[in-house]
């Protein structure tokens, strides 16, 4: 737990990164691995166990890239406001990805609610509930870079959320 800790002491740090960004991909990152044990237990779910690890690493990825994004953002200030609005719109990339990671996350939980071992299915639940609040979280960040809605952000927040509500309707 001393890992979880050090990552909620920085989050917490008055700095500018981790922030919004790298939570929601730990969150998604959190999600995934819920996934991954519940597919570990379950019959069959060796394919679902295998992209929910490949996803867990992928949002750890993120959380990084959203810090390096978010530091570029930061220099471009000193250089106008032209320079400043491009990086914040590239600065909207990495919340997207990591929306969209989170929907995928959300699904694989939502099947193995349907499919998977039924004791573990209150584990897989969570990561489908986990996964909808990253990528609800990480649209929202998304929005917010952009000055307005992205419709792929958006769009894996909404799938996240349909997922979220087939795990809970399963079994």
């Amino acid at each position: 737990m001393e890992g979880l800790q050090s990552a909620l002491d920085r989050l917490a740090a008055r700095e500018p990164a981790p922030s919004g960004g790298a939570a929601a991909a730990w969150v998604c990152g959190i999600a995934a691995a819920l996934v991954e044990m519940s597919a570990a237990f379950s019959e069959g779910e060796e394919a679902t166990r295998e992209r929910a690890h490949a996803l867990r690493a992928r949002a750890m990825a993120l959380a990084a890239e959203d810090g390096e994004v978010y530091a570029a953002y930061m220099a471009a200030r000193a250089e106008g406001p032209d320079a400043a609005r491009a990086a914040l719109v590239a600065a909207a990339e990495p919340p997207t990805a990591i929306a969209e990671t989170a929907a995928e996350v959300a699904c694989l939980a939502a099947g193995l609610t349907e499919r998977g071992n039924p004791n573990l299915r209150g584990d897989a639940a969570t990561g489908a509930a986990l996964a909808e609040g990253a990528a609800s979280a990480a649209a929202a960040l998304a929005e917010i870079n952009l000055g307005r809605a992205s419709e792929r952000a958006a769009a894996a927040a909404q799938s996240a959320g349909a997922a979220r509500r087939r795990s809970l309707s399963a079994g």
